[in-house]
């Protein structure tokens, strides 16, 4: 419903961080048109979370697809894990397709994440891979800078408490609230350990 006063118009449904202009909402990162919302390095793990999932024939590109292209790619977030962590969750995630997530094959991710908005834009995108990255761009926003970075991807993923990657987190013993405070507080990258 619109007001009759003049100010900034309501953001649409399911659209809680607000959609750049000339961009329909809800439109995943990644597709044609969103490029512009990612740093080079990020927009590489994008690709590279794509391509795994195309790899290992999942029909679509989940959270632990993200977080496996993370921790290969993106030093600031294996630097967030710590190297012992990075090593496990690493170890967690080549064991997808002969052990571990293979009861993922051939599902859909479920999770706690609110569902995106219905439509060709998110295909190809598990609701909550979708909502981990619109969530990395909403952070990216709020501190000023029009790209989200690796870092914002992991808050993004660890916000979501039933997300394959925090599941992939959790049995490498990484604990997803002191994940998110060594991220918004780098300092803390030393300790407290991220185990519980």
């Amino acid at each position: 419903m619109q007001s009759s006063t003049s100010g900034p118009p309501s953001r649409p449904a399911g659209d809680p961080a607000g959609t750049p202009a000339g961009q329909q909402p809800g439109t995943p990162v990644g597709r044609a048109g969103t490029e512009d919302r990612l740093t080079a390095e990020l927009a590489a793990v994008v690709v590279g979370a794509r391509r795994r999932a195309v790899r290992d024939g999942d029909r679509q590109t989940d959270t632990a697809h993200l977080l496996h292209a993370l921790v290969e790619a993106a030093p600031a977030v294996r630097d967030a894990l710590g190297a012992p962590r990075a090593a496990r969750v690493l170890a967690y995630l080549v064991q997808r397709s002969i052990g571990y997530g293979l009861r993922w094959h051939g599902t859909v991710e479920r999770s706690g994440a609110p569902p995106p908005v219905p439509g060709p834009a998110h295909h190809g995108w598990s609701p909550a891979a979708a909502a981990a990255l619109d969530l990395a761009c909403a952070r990216a926003r709020a501190r000023g800078e029009q790209r989200a970075q690796p870092l914002d991807l992991l808050a993004g993923l660890a916000a979501d408490p039933d997300c394959r990657a925090v599941q992939v987190l959790a049995r490498a013993g990484v604990d997803r609230v002191r994940l998110n405070a060594r991220i918004e507080h780098p300092s803390q990258q030393v300790s407290p350990p991220l185990r519980s």
